[in-house]
C-alpha cells in the first residue's frame, strides 16, 4: 500500500458493554499517537472498526450488520472486527466478505500496531494510555476506565469468561496515572468498569475495591466518578461509607436477573432474592435518593410462570431508576446451552415486555422526584438538531439524561433545573432543563 500524504482516518464504532467503551477509546488514543486521525463513524475513512459484543445472538447479529454496511458506506475502506464476537465465532466472522480482519480480544493490542504498517506509520512505541485529546474523540465528556478484566464466577447463561478470560485487575498506580491523565485531558467524570468490579485486587497485594475508590477519591481532582456495576453480594457498609464524598456519583446497577431463588441457583449466581433485596435497603439507607439500575433475564430454561411473577413482584418493590430487560438467549460453550430452552418465544416477549412496562413506570416515579430540583449536569459534546434548533443532553450524577438548547449551555458541567414532560411521562429522554439565570 502506498504511503499517505496526510493520515489515514479511521473510525470506531462500540457495541455492547462500557467495558467495551474503554477498550474503544484505548484503541482510538493508540490509533492517534501512532500517527492516524480519529474520525466520527459517520464519516468517510481508511478503517472502520466494530467492536463486537455477543452477549446474545442479537448482538451477533447486529455485528455482522454493521461490519457489512460499514463495507458498503466505505467502499475502499479496511473493516476490521474485534471484541467479543470476534473472540467467540472468528471463522463465521472471517467468513463475510466485508470484512478485511478479524481480532479477538486477546488479539486487541495487535490492531493499531498491524494496520499502522500496513499504512508505513511508526507504531513501535505505542504507550498503554498515550496522550489523547478529547476534542478528537467527540463521543463525550465521560471516559470509560477500565479496572479490571475477565470473571471467574461463570454464570450458567454467560459467555464473558469465555471471550474475556479469568480475573485480572489494573494496579492502582497505572489506575490514578490514567485518571490523572483524563483530567489533563478535559473529562469531567471516570466511570470506573469491570466484568466484576467487586472482585477488583484479589490478584494484587492487599487490595481490594475499597483500596482503589478511596485512592482515586484521595489522589485525583476530578468531578465525578461513576461506578459500572456491582453484585449484590459485594456491597457493604464499608464500601457505602465511601459515598460521603460527593464526587462519587449516587448511581448504583445491581444486576438482578432473577426474583426466583430456584432460577438463580440454576443461573449459578451467587446470591438469593433476599440478599439483593438486603443489598438495595442497605443503599437507600445510607444514601440518600440513591438510584438503583438493574439487569433481568426473561424466560431462562426451567423459569414456570411462578418463578416469573416472583421476578415482577421483586421488580416492583425495588422501584429501580432503570431495569434492562433481556430475553435468553443460548450462548455456545455456556453450561446453559446445554439446557432444554423450553419457555417458548412468544412467552419470552410477553414476560419481557411486561417487566419492561414496569421499569418505565417506576423510571418516571424516580423521574418525579426531581422535577424542579437543581442538579448538575455533565454535559456531552454532541448535538442534535430539530426545526426549533440544536440541542444537547448530559447526565446527571443519579444518571438522569437530561437535554437544553445548545445554545444555553456554557460550562460542561454545569448546574440546571429539572423540568418534566407531564404529557410525556414515559419519554426516552430523562428530563427538559433549564439554565438557572
Amino acid at each position: 500500500m502506498a504511503k499517505f500524504n496526510k493520515s489515514p482516518t479511521v473510525a470506531v464504532e462500540t457495541h455492547g458493554c462500557k467495558l467495551n467503551q474503554s477498550d474503544s477509546l484505548t484503541l482510538s488514543r493508540e490509533f492517534q499517537v501512532a500517527g492516524f486521525s480519529v474520525v466520527p463513524t459517520s464519516s468517510p475513512c481508511d478503517i472502520y472498526i466494530v467492536n463486537t459484543c455477543s452477549v446474545t445472538h442479537v448482538a451477533d447479529r447486529k455485528g455482522r450488520q454493521s461490519a457489512r454496511a460499514a463495507k458498503r458506506r466505505n467502499p475502499q475502506s479496511k473493516v476490521i472486527v474485534t471484541g467479543c464476537y470476534a473472540e467467540r465465532d472468528r471463522e463465521t466472522i472471517e467468513a463475510i466478505e466485508e470484512v478485511d480482519l478479524v481480532f479477538g480480544n486477546t488479539s486487541k493490542a495487535e490492531i493499531v500496531r498491524t494496520l499502522a504498517k500496513s499504512f508505513h506509520l511508526e507504531a513501535t512505541s505505542i504507550e498503554p494510555f498515550p496522550d489523547f485529546h478529547l476534542s478528537d474523540y467527540s463521543v463525550r465528556n465521560r471516559a470509560m476506565l477500565k479496572i479490571q478484566e475477565g470473571c471467574n464466577q461463570v454464570c450458567a447463561y454467560c459467555i464473558v469468561p469465555y471471550v474475556r478470560g479469568r480475573e485480572r485487575s489494573v494496579p492502582i498506580r497505572e489506575i490514578i496515572e490514567s485518571i490523572t491523565r483524563f483530567e489533563r485531558e478535559g473529562f469531567h467524570e471516570v466511570v470506573l468498569t469491570g466484568t466484576q468490579l467487586g472482585s477488583y485486587g484479589f490478584d494484587l497485594h492487599d487490595t481490594t475495591l475499597i483500596d482503589l475508590i478511596s485512592n482515586v477519591l484521595k489522589h485525583t481532582k476530578i468531578p465525578r466518578i461513576r461506578l459500572s456495576s456491582l453484585q449484590p453480594q459485594e456491597i457493604n457498609q464499608k464500601l457505602l461509607d465511601l459515598w460521603k464524598d460527593d464526587r462519587l456519583c449516587p448511581h448504583f446497577h445491581i444486576p438482578l436477573q432473577s426474583g426466583s431463588n430456584e432460577v438463580l441457583k440454576r443461573m449459578k449466581r451467587r446470591y438469593f432474592a433476599a440478599d439483593f433485596t438486603k443489598a438495595v435497603d442497605m443503599v437507600r439507607d445510607q444514601i440518600k435518593d440513591a438510584s438503583i439500575t438493574s439487569d433481568i433475564i426473561v424466560g431462562f430454561p426451567g423459569e414456570s410462570w411462578e418463578d416469573y411473577r416472583k421476578t415482577l413482584t421483586l421488580c416492583e418493590e425495588s422501584e429501580f431508576s432503570d431495569v434492562h430487560v433481556f430475553k435468553f438467549s443460548s450462548r455456545p460453550g455456556t453450561s446453559a446451552n446445554y439446557l432444554l430452552d423450553d419457555v417458548p418465544a412468544h412467552e419470552k416477549a410477553e414476560r419481557s415486555t411486561s417487566l419492561i412496562e414496569v421499569g418505565k413506570k417506576s423510571f418516571a416515579a424516580f423521574r418525579r422526584k426531581y422535577h424542579q430540583r437543581t442538579m448538575k449536569v455533565l454535559w456531552e459534546p454532541e448535538t442534535s438538531g430539530s426545526d426549533k434548533g440544536e440541542f444537547i443532553t448530559g447526565l446527571t450524577p443519579h444518571y438522569i439524561r437530561v437535554r437544553s438548547w445548545a445554545s444555553s449551555v456554557v460550562d460542561p458541567l454545569s448546574e440546571v433545573v429539572l423540568q418534566f414532560d407531564p404529557e410525556d411521562p414515559y419519554g426516552d429522554m430523562g428530563s427538559i432543563s433549564e439554565i438557572p439565570h
